[in-house]
């Protein structure tokens, strides 16, 4: 029997089950755990090969027939925002994020809820109570920062933070190459905001501004409507059989 040293990581097998974003299909992860002194170096290869965090799991898929799962990062310092998204931008000029610690507060449930409600009722995250939002947050061995995003205030240029109700939140991982937008969510009454894409687009600018050059944004899933969003951040790379490739 093959000893393997404890400090070595140990992978596992889920069984198959329903496929959330492709009708007809099954889902399997290979997943492990992140926890110790070595979560973040840990996470930072994972990262790098394809896997996600979720909590102190990284997982990625191990689908027996389907290969429509591609990992997509960001190439930040040579990205160009389009049109589009310089409106974007404009549109949403009055807002600031403020990067705090990993913590949960009642605010973020009850923003985190209502986007849920409206946006994912269906979804496998739809009962999550506030202890399981708490444990989405906080339960990381690696440095995970929470961006919450207000308006600007008369104030704003000396404390840096926003001010007033609580807009879009990001919960992101700070690796040695990019930042990995980990889940984020937002209003969702303020449909012409495009906050999604807004907050991915500051994640460009936060990596640019810490010399980091790479958003990793998960996975992006051929022929799921859920996930075309991810493509139109361009330059990205892909993570295919010979490694990460350059997507335009």
């Amino acid at each position: 029997m093959t000893q393997h040293p404890t400090q070595s990581p140990q992978f596992f097998l889920t069984a198959p089950s329903p496929c959330p974003y492709l009708e007809g299909q099954f889902e399997r992860k290979v997943f492990t755990h992140l926890v110790g002194a070595k979560a973040p170096e840990l996470n930072d290869l994972l990262t790098q090969g394809g896997f996600r965090r979720s909590q102190n799991i990284a997982y990625r898929p191990a689908c027996e027939t389907c290969r429509a799962c591609v990992s997509v990062r960001i190439l930040a310092q040579q990205f160009k925002p389009s049109k589009n998204m310089q409106r974007v931008l404009k549109v949403n000029a009055d807002l600031i994020g403020t990067a705090h610690r990993a913590e949960p507060s009642t605010e973020q449930y009850s923003l985190f809820r209502a986007y849920l409600d409206a946006r994912h009722r269906r979804g496998g995250m739809s009962d999550m109570t506030v202890l399981d939002y708490a444990m989405m947050v906080e339960d990381s061995h690696v440095d995970t920062k929470i961006i919450e995003y207000r308006r600007r205030g008369p104030d704003s240029f000396v404390t840096g933070k926003g001010e007033g109700e609580l807009i879009a939140v990001a919960l992101t991982d700070q690796m040695a190459d990019g930042l990995s937008m980990v889940y984020s969510f937002y209003n969702p009454e303020m449909q012409e905001r495009s906050l999604g894409t807004f907050m991915i687009l500051d994640h460009i600018r936060r990596a640019n501004a810490a010399g980091l050059p790479h958003v990793y944004l998960g996975y992006w899933v051929n022929g799921s409507r859920k996930m075309a969003y991810k493509v139109r951040f361009t330059p990205q790379e892909h993570l295919g059989p010979n490694g990460w490739e350059r997507y335009e």
